[in-house]
């Protein structure tokens, strides 16, 4: 055993000698999480953190869906047709659809979202947004031709 740590410190000093392990990241700065109590889900919260991932993610399918069907405003909000929004609310359906056929987690009422519903709310929003965005400019008046006459029945002087 004495000869396999010898070798692993041999080459570990070898490297070092090197240069091999100069600029890594976070060389210099304090170990992170040093100093703070304990969490059992410390690499959960890492991962997410260092994946940018939102926390939704870590709830159980019925609170994701009841969360999406809460956002559903804000998420056809932008959206440029009335099928996009449909094919939006449809997809979401399906997924609903799919968790009520094999329901697993909590049980969360969860039921489809009327897309009629949807898109006469988007529909009104969109009238409310184009409303307020497009100024209405005042009407002009027709401008007035005073003694206009075609070339062939101008008075000559």
């Amino acid at each position: 055993m004495d000869s396999w740590e010898a070798t692993v410190e041999a080459r570990i000093r070898a490297a070092q000698e090197q240069g091999e392990f100069d600029d890594l990241p976070g060389m210099g700065k304090p170990i992170p999480g040093r100093g703070q109590p304990y969490d059992e889900s410390w690499w959960i919260k890492s991962f997410l953190e260092r994946e940018k991932l939102p926390t939704d993610l870590l709830l159980p399918t019925p609170l994701q869906l009841r969360r999406r069907i809460e956002q559903v405003p804000d998420e056809v909000r932008d959206l440029p047709t009335e099928e996009s929004v449909r094919a939006f609310v449809a997809d979401l359906n399906a997924q609903i659809l799919s968790w009520l056929r094999t329901p697993t987690g909590p049980r969360v009422a969860v039921r489809p979202v009327n897309a009629d519903e949807v898109v006469r709310r988007w529909r009104a929003e969109r009238k409310t947004i184009t409303a307020a965005a497009i100024p209405v400019p005042p009407p002009a008046a027709a401008p007035r031709r005073r003694g206009w006459r075609p070339p062939w029945r101008r008075r000559v002087a």
